[in-house]
């Protein structure tokens, strides 16, 4: 199952699965307000490298990885910058201060050194938010996940509801390859070898509704499942996955706390009391 998603369902052996489940959703709070507080590249690389450390350190499967990667790099990397220049050309002038040119086709279309940097500024951020995300996909199960945000102050109803929601994954998975199967035995061809795009996008729809009706089923059985076992009887309950924090635990908390505080002292400093004229910063552009 792991081989197979990113999502772990069983805990792993490093040090960093090894943490209190609250010790890794402080850790991946404040490494996104610190991803959101900033759009120079400079301070971003630093959270980059950091998340790219942590999730080497995992030895994680790297195929689903590559694969949201470049699914990413894709559609948020290639065709959102080509459509930011298309539609918003003066966009480094806007964001960036300049507009040295590269080339110009008339008034509407043009090329600058600026919006070739902000559009990839942009999505060296996003990149920064995947990176960060991995971090917690990787390295938290899902019962590590509903402890954790109950450790926060959570109540254990909606900490239980997401733990439920993760879990659901692969048996909707395998609902879908089962339904895909028993369609291409009567006859529907879904393959990509003998069948186009916009045939397999509208033969993979038929699909969609007997996989609603199973998830329906299946809900309703976890359901009548829950409320024979007293499920919401008592104000809390125990969790299979909620471990003491240990000595590594308040090691990464106190480095959880000073990364805290640079993110407010940041903000303060450049973002409500000296802020920058633009948002991005640029190598060649004096503030």
């Amino acid at each position: 199952m792991n081989n197979r998603f990113i999502i772990n369902y069983v805990p792993g052996t490093t040090a960093l699965h090894r943490l209190n489940g609250a010790t890794k959703l402080l850790l991946f709070l404040t490494m996104t307000v610190y991803v959101i507080m900033s759009f120079d590249v400079r301070v971003l690389g630093v959270m980059f490298a950091l998340c790219a450390g942590l999730i080497v350190s995992m030895r994680p499967n790297w195929k689903p990885i590559l694969f949201v990667t470049a699914f990413m790099t894709v559609t948020a990397g290639i065709v959102g910058s080509l459509i930011i220049i298309l539609v918003k050309p003066d966009a480094g002038q806007t964001h960036v201060g300049g507009a040295t040119e590269i080339i110009r086709w008339n008034s509407r279309f043009f090329l600058t050194w600026e919006l070739l940097w902000y559009v990839g500024a942009m999505f060296f951020k996003r990149l920064c938010s995947l990176a960060a995300a991995l971090v917690l996909v990787l390295s938290i199960t899902p019962s590590e996940i509903a402890s954790g945000l109950n450790a926060l102050g959570l109540p254990y109803k909606a900490c239980t509801i997401i733990s439920l929601a993760f879990r659901a994954i692969p048996d909707v998975a395998r609902d879908f390859l089962d339904i895909k199967n028993a369609l291409s035995l009567r006859g529907i061809e879904l393959d990509p070898r003998r069948a186009g795009l916009l045939s397999r996008i509208r033969q993979t729809t038929l699909i969609l509704v007997p996989l609603i009706m199973t998830s329906f089923g299946r809900v309703e059985t976890i359901a009548n499942a829950m409320d024979l076992r007293g499920f919401g009887k008592n104000r809390t309950r125990t969790w299979y996955r909620r471990n003491p924090p240990a000595a590594a635990d308040w090691l990464v908390r106190a480095f959880t706390l000073f990364l805290a505080a640079f993110c407010v002292y940041y903000i303060a400093r450049y973002r409500v009391i000296d802020p920058a004229p633009y948002d991005y910063w640029c190598p060649w552009i004096e503030r």
